[in-house]
This record gives C-alpha cells, structure tokens and sequence, in this order.
C-alpha cells in the first residue's frame, strides 16, 4: 500500500477538510482491485487511489460525497448479482460486461468540531477550557495574547482572518468590549455554523443596528445568537461558558439543509451509468448541453460522434 494515502489524509486533517476513504473489503474475479486496495475521495470528487476501474469509479464516488455530506459510512457491493441485497449492504449493479464482485467499506473523516473564541477575559478562558474538555478543537483569536494566556487551546491567532473557518466551527465573541461589531461581522461573513456574542440584549441590539447599516445582509444577522447561551440563570463564567456550550451542542442537533445535501448527478450517454456531478468530473459540450462520463473511454466515444451518441439516448 502506498505511503501517499496516508500523508494525503494527514495533510487533509491538518487542513481541516473533510474527506472519505474507500477500501476494498471483499473481491470476486474478474476484478482489477484486490482485497485491501484503498482510495481517498475529497468533496470535489477527485478520487486518489485505485478501488477498481470505470465501473467502479463513478459509483464509489457518489457514494463517498453522500457519506461526507450525511456524516455516515456504507458498505457497498458492485456486482451483477439480481437478488436481493443483504442487510446493511448497499448493491449496485456492475456494468462491466467481465463481471466480477466488489464490496467496498467507504468511511467519512471529517474535521474535529471547532471552537473560535474572541477574546481575552475570563469568560473567554472558561469557554477555552470547557471546549479543549470537550474535545473541541480550540482557537483564540484576539491580538497580543499568548498560549501562556490560554493553554488548553490548541492555536491562538490574532484575528479571525487567520483562522480556518468550515461549517464545524462555532465562533463566540467574549470580549465584552466597546468594538464588537468587528469580529461579528467577520463571524458573520464565515461559514461557521454558531456565532455568539456575549452581550445584553440591548448592546446586541446596538450592534445588530450598526451592521445593518454597514450592509449586512438580513440572512446574516439572524444568524448571531445574543445574549449567547441558554436561559438557565447562570452566575459564574463557568456556569456561563456551560450555557454558551449547550447552546452550540443544541444548534448542532438541529437539522442541517446544507449538511444532507445529496450530490447532484448525471447519467453517462455512452454507458447509462450514473455519476455524480462534480467540478472534477469528466464533462463535454454539445450543442449548448454538457454531459458527464464515468471514464475517459466513455468520453473519448462520444467526442468521436456526438450527435450519434446523443440520438442514441433519445
């Protein structure tokens, strides 16, 4: 097995993009993929590996980008089998005309849930604390502090900017300050699915007043959550910092349109098999259309001829 497989998934961790990895559990000839093969399939549909050729590409592919967006691994089987398939096995069929069986294992890694805090006081340390035990990956950002200042984070950085922000990120502003509107802009501007601010009602009310006027749109400011946490009485920073938490872990729980989102999909003119439509997917125009392939032999016949190919379908 090739080393590369495993420093391009360390390097995708390290970068906090999400991907899935594809292994070959079980293989009946005639197949090209053996036993043990292994691919990594990233959100734009590259694929780097071998779990099989055209037949077992396409398929794998839009099998991984559902596991990534839906959170959950598959067991797949390609083969020409007509039965019914077994439990917990998703059967698809094998469109080589040589045959042969594949089970697949595709696995989604996605990266570590985040927690942002802006901020220096001492709030700002008890959500850094509370989120390391947690498990949350943790960021400070604010200027002129240091991991002296906040040793259970994990990085500390001294504006959002420099940050790497996905949708597993929660962002709190905690610095209780007269220049707020700032980081919640920022906040707002990024795909980071919790943004709070520590505020009363009515400083929350200010700063959603001055954004609106700076431009910031509707759909953005109904995002911000303040005073941030839940209503339970909550005295302390501590006990403050628990709300704010359960607050995150409660929004979380919600449903997620953009997270379940199933790949859109196209079907091959030369092979009729379904593929996924991704910027990375094989793709050529005719007349004012653009059709989606499952391999380059598949695209290479219908450049040949493609007002024939395309009559064909019809």
């Amino acid at each position: 097995m090739s080393a590369g497989f495993f420093e391009l998934g360390a390097e995708l961790l390290a970068r906090r993009e999400p991907f899935a990895t594809a292994t070959v559990v079980r293989a009946e000839r005639p197949t090209s993929a053996k036993p043990g093969a292994k691919a990594i399939v990233t959100p734009d549909g590259r694929l780097v590996g071998w779990i099989g050729g055209s037949c077992a590409a396409p398929v794998v592919i839009r099998e991984a980008l559902a596991a990534i967006a839906d959170g959950e691994a598959r067991l797949i089987e390609i083969s020409k089998t007509s039965g019914a398939p077994r439990p917990g096995v998703r059967h698809f069929p094998m469109t080589c005309h040589s045959g042969g069986t594949l089970e697949i294992h595709i696995e989604p890694l996605l990266p570590t849930e985040q927690l942002i805090v802006v901020g220096r006081t001492p709030l700002a340390r008890a959500l850094a604390a509370l989120g390391a035990a947690m498990g949350r990956h943790v960021v400070v950002a604010e200027p002129d502090v240091t991991k002296d200042d906040f040793p259970t984070a994990n990085a500390v950085v001294s504006d959002l900017a420099r940050a790497r922000i996905d949708a597993r990120t929660a962002i709190v502003i905690a610095a209780r300050g007269d220049a707020d509107e700032d980081p919640v802009e920022a906040a707002l501007a990024t795909p980071a699915r919790y943004v709070g601010l520590v505020a009363s009602r009515t400083r929350g009310d200010v700063i959603r007043d001055v954004l609106q006027r700076r431009g910031v749109s509707a759909d953005r400011l109904a995002r911000l959550k303040y005073p941030a946490g839940l209503d339970i009485g909550a005295r302390s920073d501590d006990e403050i910092a628990l709300t704010i938490f359960a607050e995150i872990l409660q929004q979380r729980a919600a449903p997620q349109a953009e997270a379940t989102a199933e790949p859109r999909e196209a079907v091959d003119p030369i092979c009729d098999m379904t593929v996924p439509i991704t910027p990375t997917a094989l793709r050529a125009e005719f007349e004012g259309t653009t059709y989606y392939f499952c391999g380059e032999g598949c695209r290479r016949r219908f450049l040949k001829d493609p007002a024939a190919a395309v009559a064909a379908t019809r």
